[in-house]
């Protein structure tokens, strides 16, 4: 950080700022992207810092307060969105300049988190942490592929042609597809350029005629080239700039969530620009059937192996020394123990005891627990298949007869419950719903600082919109849609507990994607309704029919015992 500072005199800047997102807008980036880690050491997934040179603030959401805290406290005076915002605690009387680099911001994001008094913004030409990173990690170039209509149940095609009627309605001339999770749904291509994600790093720009360019390094497209429709050419990603100068006079559709300061700054110049988000952001949130049967079938395969996973470690915690990395471990070699099985859909949370309270915990060998008798296990992961993305978590009890911890999960799971149950009307939205979870809680007077769901996209990235279910999430929620159901609560130094589920909206109600047994060793069966514990007994029929024929003769035993009734 003392480097990044001595260089504020030569661009004539009093600051910078430094985003955790890439120039693609990827939720998870590459390490030698990862320039907030660089930084402040600060691993989560979400947030950015204000480097200031006598004061430096590292700006993260309620998942994160207590992570950032442990990683960059000393530092950085750690701030939590969206209780304060940068203009709440930057404060300055004469005026300064604090630089930023342009293809790391979109406009509305500057405008939204540093329209700050007395603070003018300075778009820089070089990224400042890029030119004092000495030992950057070296990415690795691999192509793009395919995936067939068998996975995806529409063409390239099928899907450019709608596209194209939205530009012929809108009179628009022109959309410039930026993030590279829009671009693999629509072209049925994926890449290994995000972690935890298939994604394709590249930009599209489609003509309202249906003609297509897709510009990424040509190591990458160079096999696919030949796959894609007639109408998709491919070149350089150096080349975007050249051809976005070209445009003129043209109505250009841009993303307003993914597409950079830099980019729309090029092509305003002599254009007129719709900045909305992009439909594809909308149309990908829409599974179709084919889609749908998939995503069931990537459950039902990582429902065997999490199911077996939570067995073994019921059964050996009191007689082996497992750690939360050894369980970690554990819980992916059985994933892989399926030829379909790609890898993680995210970094997995493994979290015993006070770990447990870390909403986004990342377990390191200085972090490390022993799973003892007595502590909650807290385990949230997923994976990736090539048919399928799931997303998943369990608490488990570990011997912990608490009267108070299990009324809290219990209360956890009547909140998860009323989700499941909740009957989707047209004016539905994620806000709605997510007041239903949190109301068992708020009784006693508990909240968990994040929403009770997102939405999963299609073996693409586990956290996909528009919809969610948040306090402030207004989209209206539409049969097709995959969202996860995570109500939890996280006491500080103690323990964490989240149950989560993935379902599907069918006939305006939710189904069940996730299969595998909830902890009934923390239920206090007294504050159950009648008609919650039939959900969690039907639940439980469900898991038990779909898995037992993949269990061995011991699973078979104690799948049976997980899933008898209540």
């Amino acid at each position: 950080m003392k480097n990044l500072k001595k260089i504020f005199i030569k661009y004539k800047i009093s600051g910078y700022i430094v985003p955790k997102n890439d120039e693609y807008f990827n939720e998870y980036v590459h390490s030698s992207d990862d320039r907030l880690k660089y930084i402040t050491n600060f691993s989560g997934s979400a947030g950015f810092a204000i480097i200031l040179q006598n004061k430096s603030f590292l700006f993260v959401d309620g998942r994160y307060t207590i992570q950032a805290g442990q990683q960059s406290g000393n530092k950085f005076k750690i701030i939590t969105i969206p209780k304060k915002f940068p203009k709440d605690v930057i404060k300055t009387k004469k005026k300064i300049v604090i630089g930023y680099d342009p293809k790391l911001h979109t406009e509305k994001n500057l405008e939204f988190f540093f329209k700050i008094k007395n603070i003018t913004l300075k778009p820089l030409e070089y990224n400042l942490v890029d030119q004092i990173w000495k030992k950057k990690p070296k990415k690795l170039i691999k192509p793009f592929y395919t995936i067939s209509k068998n996975a995806t149940g529409k063409t390239t095609l099928e899907k450019i042609k709608y596209i194209q009627k939205i530009l012929i309605k809108n009179k628009i001339d022109h959309l410039l597809v930026t993030a590279p999770e829009n671009i693999a749904w629509l072209l049925n291509i994926r890449g290994y350029d995000a972690l935890y994600s298939p994604i394709p790093n590249s930009r599209l720009l489609i003509n309202i005629n249906g003609r297509s360019i897709l510009f990424a390094n040509p190591t990458k497209y160079k096999i696919i080239q030949k796959k894609l429709n007639k109408k998709i050419f491919c070149d350089n990603e150096s080349k975007i700039e050249k051809y976005l100068m070209e445009i003129n006079k043209k109505n250009i559709y841009l993303d307003s969530l993914s597409c950079s300061f830099y980019y729309k700054k090029i092509l305003s110049k002599k254009n007129k620009i719709v900045e909305k988000i992009d439909p594809i952001h909308f149309l990908k949130s829409i599974k179709n059937f084919t889609e749908i049967r998939n995503m069931e079938k990537a459950h039902l395969i990582d429902g065997v192996a999490l199911t077996k996973f939570l067995i073994w470690l019921k059964n050996n915690f009191k007689v082996k020394k497992i750690t939360e990395i050894s369980a970690q471990r554990k819980l992916e070699n059985f994933r892989k123990m399926n030829v379909s099985y790609k890898f993680p859909s995210f970094s997995t949370i493994s979290g015993s005891g006070p770990n447990g309270a870390i909403i986004h915990y990342k377990v390191s060998q200085k972090t490390n627990r022993i799973l003892k008798r007595g502590d909650l296990y807290l385990v949230d992961s997923g994976g990736q298949y090539l048919f399928g993305t799931t997303d998943v978590t369990r608490t488990i009890s570990l011997d912990n007869n608490s009267k108070h911890i299990k009324e809290i999960y219990t209360r956890v799971l009547k909140g998860h419950i009323a989700v499941s149950n909740f009957s989707i009307k047209n004016q539905t939205t994620g806000s709605d719903i997510d007041k239903i979870a949190r109301k068992y809680l708020n009784k006693i007077n508990l909240d968990y600082p994040h929403g009770t769901g997102h939405g999963v996209g299609y073996f693409l990235n586990v956290h996909e919109g528009p919809q969610s279910l948040s306090k402030k999430n207004k989209v209206k929620l539409k049969n097709g849609m995959i969202i996860s159901n995570e109500p939890g609560y996280y006491k500080e130094g103690a323990f964490g507990i989240r149950i989560e589920n993935l379902v599907y909206i069918k006939k305006n109600k939710f189904e069940e994607l996730t299969l595998a047994p909830i902890d009934k060793d923390l239920i206090n069966k007294d504050i159950l309704t009648f008609k919650e514990i039939n959900w969690i007994n039907s639940y439980h029929r469900k898991v038990k029919k779909c898995l037992i024929k993949f269990m061995n003769l011991s699973e078979k035993v104690q799948l049976s015992k997980a899933c008898s009734p209540i």
